[in-house]
């Protein structure tokens, strides 16, 4: 799991060396050009893979080059906007018997602390994690994708990180057995700075 979240989350926290402190700064993520993605699975009984994304959320993260242990990051996800690819089933994922979207129709990320590898390429951001109303603290794992100058004359900043949680862990009641009882979360961002 040492690639990437989802917003990851992923906070920038890579860097060190790697990058220069003229590349610190406050960047929001790029939902306009849609640059970014926080896609799950999960098992479906232990017969297949069931993938999924949420299409609407927003975040941003600050990056500290000079001190990447001050980083941090912020995400905001629309849980509503969960896409199966399957109508029926996204409306079953936004029911009480996971999301309860009615009831909780945001989840977020909070970063509280971020530790960077000895390359300065790969991070460990940790935070807390809020769905269903109920809050846990996770582990991203980061890696920065790259960063400078836009043909639009910006700055940006891409981090890939990903994360498992338990969805007992958060309140969700449906069980499906022992193979879908966690999901794994991917998050891809893309950070204009501001």
């Amino acid at each position: 799991m040492k690639k990437t979240l989802l917003a990851s989350a992923m906070t920038l926290a890579l860097a060190g060396p790697a990058i220069a402190s003229e590349h610190s700064g406050t960047y929001a993520f790029d939902t306009e050009g849609a640059h970014q993605f926080i896609t799950f699975e999960v098992s479906h009984l232990g017969f297949s893979t069931l993938y999924g994304r949420f299409n609407d959320f927003d975040g941003e993260f600050v990056f500290d080059a000079e001190n990447p242990e001050n980083s941090k990051v912020n995400v905001t996800i629309d849980t509503s906007s969960v896409d199966s690819n399957h109508a029926e089933r996204d409306k079953h994922l936004r029911s009480e018997d996971f999301l309860f979207v009615d009831e909780y129709p945001e989840a977020t990320f909070r970063s509280t602390r971020v530790e960077v590898d000895d390359d300065g390429e790969e991070a460990d951001v940790t935070g807390e994690l809020t769905l269903r109303g109920v809050t846990r603290e996770v582990t991203l794992e980061v890696e920065l994708q790259g960063h400078g100058e836009d043909p639009w004359g910006g700055y940006r900043m891409g981090f890939d990180a990903e994360t498992e949680i338990r969805l007992k862990d958060f309140g969700i009641p449906m069980d499906l057995g022992p193979a879908s009882e966690t999901v794994k979360l991917e998050i891809s961002v893309e950070g204009i700075r501001q």
